[in-house]
């Protein structure tokens, strides 16, 4: 976990469930509470003036959601939705603020976080300008992978859907869906 837990409850954080499908915040909402995840898949998105929805992020146990929002204190610019059943630490923004002032180590885990966010958004930026959909649906397993405790190979179980990696890649359904096969068939 990026903050440990204990520590978090000392702050008054509280343990909130969601329901698949539940908006945990909306784009433009203001940021009023750390979320760390406990349990469960967030994925942060948008959608276009169409209503195509964009994948911006998926979140997994253990990461947190929305920091920079709320140290940066502005209005989010992602939907963060529940993907599965989820147990999300919430903590307070008066009370977030605090933890670092008081606990050093916090403040170095934030900046860790904070770094590794910003080289997983310049891998991702990279990834996504390839026209070949071969080569950024490789991308987003092996971002994935390496975000996971699976090193050998063909151990890791992607945990999203088709629908998640048409949008994470802006490719269409059908798109990934030939070109997962055609993959499959490579690697066998």
């Amino acid at each position: 976990m990026l903050i440990d837990e204990k520590l978090l409850m000392r702050y008054d954080a509280v343990i909130a469930e969601y329901d698949p499908d539940d908006v945990i915040f909306n784009e433009g909402g203001i940021s009023k509470f750390y979320f760390q995840i406990r349990k469960g898949i967030v994925e942060l998105n948008n959608y276009d003036v169409d209503g195509k929805e964009f994948t911006q992020h998926i979140l997994f146990e253990g990461q947190s959601i929305g920091e920079s929002f709320l140290i940066s204190d502005i209005p989010y610019t992602v939907n963060a939705v529940a993907k599965s059943a989820c147990e999300i630490i919430k903590i307070s923004k008066c009370e977030f603020l605090r933890m670092p002032e008081e606990n050093s180590e916090v403040s170095l885990q934030l900046f860790k976080l904070i770094a590794e966010r910003l080289s997983d958004k310049y891998y991702m930026m990279f990834t996504l300008i390839s026209q070949d959909p071969e080569s950024k649906i490789e991308g987003i397993l092996n971002y994935l992978k390496k975000h996971s405790n699976h090193e050998r190979p063909f151990s890791y179980e992607v945990p999203l859907t088709r629908r998640q990696i048409a949008n994470l890649t802006g490719l269409r359904i059908e798109t990934v869906i030939r070109t997962v096969k055609r993959m499959e068939k490579i690697t066998n």
